[in-house]
């Protein structure tokens, strides 16, 4: 590593006495179960991220949308989220299937707070919920399914410094790259940004669902 830091923390007595503790209501505000402040926020949310981690130790954050409420709440300790078509990296299943362990945040647009939730996953096809979650009158070929052990509501304060809901904080996007720029530099494609933009354009068309 060339980068060199006045510090590195690397225990909890050192990062503690840098940050200080918990208040008592934050340190006692998670639950172990999607009660109805939950559903209400999840029955709201059209956006979610998913992180797992791999055997070779990596960490992978993918994002899910859908309409509002996509994520159905099953029961307390159940909910299931459709997997639509993709890129067929499927890496947050293949993940799964060495780590059960998943982390979800659930995001409202225009809404400052988010939802955690964190528990096991897995990986299921059931034609009932299959048929539920069709859209287009296409149903997901798989579903993942999520066991909660811990939920809680996280605070506001890195969406407003981030003005991420407002139009006035958006950042000047002119030199930010395209998925088919990252696609040709990273993969060191043949085909030119044009014609890969034009590979992306007709799968957004035609693989939406």
């Amino acid at each position: 590593m060339s980068v060199q830091f006045d510090e590195i923390i690397t225990t909890r007595v050192r990062l503690r006495e840098i940050t200080g503790e918990p208040g008592p209501r934050v340190a006692v505000k998670t639950i172990d179960h999607i009660d109805d402040i939950c559903a209400r926020f999840i029955a709201a949310s059209p956006f979610v991220t998913i992180a797992t981690s791999g055997a070779d130790g990596l960490l992978d954050l993918s994002p899910r949308g859908d309409p509002a409420g996509f994520v159905a709440v099953l029961d307390e300790k159940t909910l299931a989220i459709p997997d639509r078509l993709g890129n067929r990296r499927n890496d947050s299943f293949e993940n799964l299937l060495v780590n059960p362990q998943v982390g979800l945040i659930f995001m409202i647009p225009g809404y400052g707070y988010t939802l955690r939730v964190s528990g096991t996953g897995r990986i299921v096809r059931d034609t009932a919920l299959q048929e539920r979650f069709a859209i287009a009158g296409k149903p997901p070929n798989l579903i993942l399914a999520v066991t909660v052990e811990e939920a809680f509501m996280h605070c506001a304060k890195s969406i407003a410094r981030s003005k991420l809901w407002q139009p006035d904080g958006r950042p000047d996007r002119s030199d930010v790259p395209t998925l088919a720029e990252a696609m040709v530099a990273h993969a060191r494609l043949a085909e030119s940004r044009q014609a890969m933009q034009a590979v992306i354009d007709d799968d957004f068309e035609n693989r939406m669902y």
